[in-house]
């Protein structure tokens, strides 16, 4: 499937790298499909660390978690042993309680996409496991991220 540019216009983007290691291809060769999603993830890292909740305390000093309820994923391109693979996240929805975030994963070799991830995730205490809403504080500079919203026409 040919990968669709989704990013909306004034939204913050979020980048980091790493190459493919061995671990990260299968028989053929080429990258694992279940191995951008750890690439995804080290993008989830790095944008929250990037924004000030650095993943080694942000849930232990709030004291909740961030477990996803929603993941949807798109392979575009392969990726070989020593690509290096750029992902770009952005910020989609902020709710009272939950998070969207897309990232792509780009080839700097092909400079193609090679992969995509859109992530839901639900704020819940760490202490009862039920939902609870987003901290303030965290909730707003996610909001700071989102696009700025452009008015209806009169």
């Amino acid at each position: 499937m040919k990968y669709k540019e989704r990013l909306a216009d004034g939204a913050r983007v979020f980048e980091t790298s790493l190459p493919v290691q061995w671990a990260d291809i299968d028989v053929a060769g080429i990258m694992y499909f279940a191995a951008y999603l750890r690439f995804a993830e080290r993008a989830e890292m790095e944008l929250f660390g990037e924004l000030g909740f650095p993943y080694d305390s942000v849930f232990e000093t709030y004291s909740f978690w961030l477990p996803r309820v929603h993941l949807e994923a798109e392979y575009h391109a392969p990726a070989l042993m020593n690509d290096v693979l750029r992902m770009r996240t952005n910020i989609e929805h902020v709710g009272a309680s939950s998070l969207r975030w897309r990232t792509v994963v780009f080839n700097e070799r092909t400079q193609q996409a090679g992969a995509e991830f859109l992530f839901t995730v639900a704020c819940m205490d760490r202490e009862t496991h039920g939902s609870r809403r987003l901290p303030e504080n965290i909730r707003n500079v996610f909001l700071s991220c989102l696009p700025p919203v452009t008015p209806p026409c009169a």
